[in-house]
């Protein structure tokens, strides 16, 4: 932290208390914005912080002013909340940093036009990372994480206020945003379903009227949601609608969303490029892809082994795992073909002997009376067309489309 003086202290001081009301006054939300963003780190809050750290009467400055004084409940705690930032006291920095915001929100709830709708979201977004950060530094002494749980109330007050008729409803979608973000960071994503509610039940709301950067975002939460119920058709919509309406040149994003849409598009059959998974970097499902063109089970079990935490982590490990009804049929499939090309005539009467042959092949052991087993889900879940005889150990297939195609379905439809 370079020196800084008694003066020059009082002068950035007194700068960003004339540029905070005057933010305030001429209602422009654009600068309020900025003075709020914390953990941007730019250098014009950062030498505040640390004029902060030498001019300790700040708070004199603002309670004597009639000027400042009328925003000092949120001036106050926010110049505590950049002073411990700028010191690393992280804890103390949202404490001082969420007292500010409820006040903040008091004063937004009171204005008449949406104008600080910017600097709201920069309020919102704030709480979250500087809670994120300070269950961090709990943690690390030993102590029960608990403002990223704490900064979901406060956003769930925040979608209260925003909840209602008029301009500043259309920033409701926002905070759900940074809402999902918290409960799926703590793993409470069963807290989505009410806000989910509000915004898909509520007359007051019209989808069509946010912000495109916050609906795609909502519909890659919601279907991240309908991955983990095993809605794939619904997970496909809104996945498929958050990819579509990204940014094209956020990479990042774009990836974000792959990594459940190529799953869920696996699940009802349709498989990706390579060219996609070598761009995005999403080569962990180039060997579940092969497996599946190639009827290969070992190859698609040991791509589920080899990058099993990574599956786990993004909650679509049971969802890859579910692809091995997938496989079985394209190997039976390719045993179907082979035998068609040598003896036409007989080539719907698949022996189950065959299959376990193959299966062999790919040093996976099975007997007669699991392939039978197998075989049966498949023509249950209609993967596959036929019947068995039983005496003969014989699949007799249809003749007529043995292997219908999902076709966008989920197997298990």
């Amino acid at each position: 932290m370079a020196y800084v003086s008694m003066g020059e202290a009082h002068r950035r001081i007194t700068d960003y208390l004339n540029r905070f009301y005057d933010a305030v006054s001429y209602q422009d939300g654009a600068s309020l914005k900025f003075l709020l963003s914390l953990s941007s780190n730019s250098p014009s809050l950062m030498s505040l912080a640390d004029a902060l750290n030498v001019y300790q009467d700040a708070n004199r400055l603002i309670k004597q002013s009639d000027k400042y004084s009328q925003l000092g409940e949120i001036l106050v705690p926010l110049f505590r909340a950049l002073q411990n930032y700028r010191l690393a006291n992280l804890i103390d920095a949202y404490q001082s940093f969420e007292k500010a915001s409820n006040a903040f929100i008091q004063e937004f709830r009171n204005w008449d036009s949406a104008w600080a709708l910017e600097a709201l979201y920069v309020v919102a977004y704030e709480i979250r990372i500087l809670a994120e950060k300070a269950d961090r530094e709990l943690g690390s002494s030993g102590k029960p994480p608990e403002k990223l749980k704490a900064a979901g109330s406060f956003l769930m007050k925040v979608f209260g206020v925003l909840a209602g008729k008029g301009t500043k409803r259309v920033g409701a979608l926002y905070v759900t945003c940074q809402l999902f973000k918290v409960y799926f960071k703590l793993g409470t994503v069963h807290l989505c379903r009410s806000v989910i509610r509000s915004i898909e039940t509520a007359r007051i709301f019209d989808f069509e009227e946010f912000p495109k950067r916050d609906k795609v975002t909502y519909m890659y939460y919601t279907g991240r949601l309908e991955v983990f119920n095993e809605n794939f058709p619904a997970a496909d919509h809104k996945l498929s609608y958050a990819l579509k309406n990204c940014n094209p040149y956020s990479e990042a994003n774009i990836r974000m969303i792959l990594k459940y849409l190529i799953p869920v598009k696996l699940s009802i059959g349709i498989l990706p490029k390579d060219w996609l998974l070598e761009k995005y970097n999403l080569v962990e499902y180039r060997n579940v892809v092969q497996a599946l063109k190639r009827g290969d089970l070992r190859l698609l079990r040991q791509a589920l082994q080899e990058h099993e935490d990574r599956f786990l982590r993004s909650g679509v490990y049971l969802v890859l795992e579910k692809l091995e009804l997938q496989v079985y049929q394209r190997l039976i499939k390719k045993i179907y073909i082979l035998q068609r090309q040598k003896d036409p005539i007989k080539a719907h009467q698949l022996k189950l002997e065959i299959i376990v042959k193959a299966l062999k092949w790919f040093e996976i052991d099975m007997d007669l009376d699991e392939v039978e087993c197998i075989v049966a889900i498949l023509i249950y879940k209609n993967l596959v067309k036929g019947y068995f005889a039983h005496k003969s150990k014989v699949v007799v297939l249809s003749k007529q489309d043995p292997f219908p195609k999902l076709n966008g379905k989920p197997v298990n439809s």
